[in-house]
């Protein structure tokens, strides 16, 4: 269908460590879950309400699936964008189940390690890269995430952000 787009971004924390399984051929799957909340003044009693949704993330490209394995922990906040898929599936007693998962997979995929944590690095596009929180993937259109400090960093920062030009729009 042209003129669709199927894309998801998300900003939350891991709930689990991920699980790192591998295909028969030997490639990497990586799965975790990851938190993401809300909060709200109740307008009745003036409580603060927070509302958690969990979301389960697959990922399959094998870079990321590097990262995730090396560098994400319980509790880690991770910036990730990717495509929701719906699995068709039967439980135990053949009755028909569905999963919505968020997938990073192929080049649209990202996934930022937030918090700095340990030795965090980010990854985008299949490519990943750790150490002081550096990213020196292929992002070269990707959002920085406002609460994310400067991500270039000495010598070998990125093309589109280097750039500064006097055009004055």
């Amino acid at each position: 269908m042209a003129g669709s787009v199927n894309k998801v971004i998300l900003i939350g924390n891991v709930g689990a460590d991920p699980e790192i399984r591998r295909t028969q051929d030997g490639r990497p799957i990586a799965n975790l879950r990851i938190a993401t909340s809300e909060t709200w003044r109740d307008r009745n009693s003036g409580e603060r309400r927070e509302k958690t949704e969990w979301h389960t993330v697959v990922v399959f490209n094998e870079g990321l699936c590097k990262v995730v394995e090396q560098y994400v922990k319980k509790g880690a906040k991770l910036y990730i964008e990717g495509q929701l898929q719906t699995r068709k599936w039967q439980d135990q007693q053949g009755q028909d189940r569905y999963s919505t998962e968020v997938v990073l997979q192929g080049f649209g995929s990202t996934l930022t390690m937030l918090d700095g944590r340990g030795e965090g690095g980010g990854a985008s596009g299949g490519r990943g890269s750790a150490g002081g929180g550096n990213d020196y993937g292929d992002d070269y259109g990707a959002p920085a995430p406002a609460s994310s400090p400067s991500r270039g960093g000495g010598g070998g920062g990125n093309f589109s952000r280097d750039l500064d030009d006097d055009i004055p729009f």
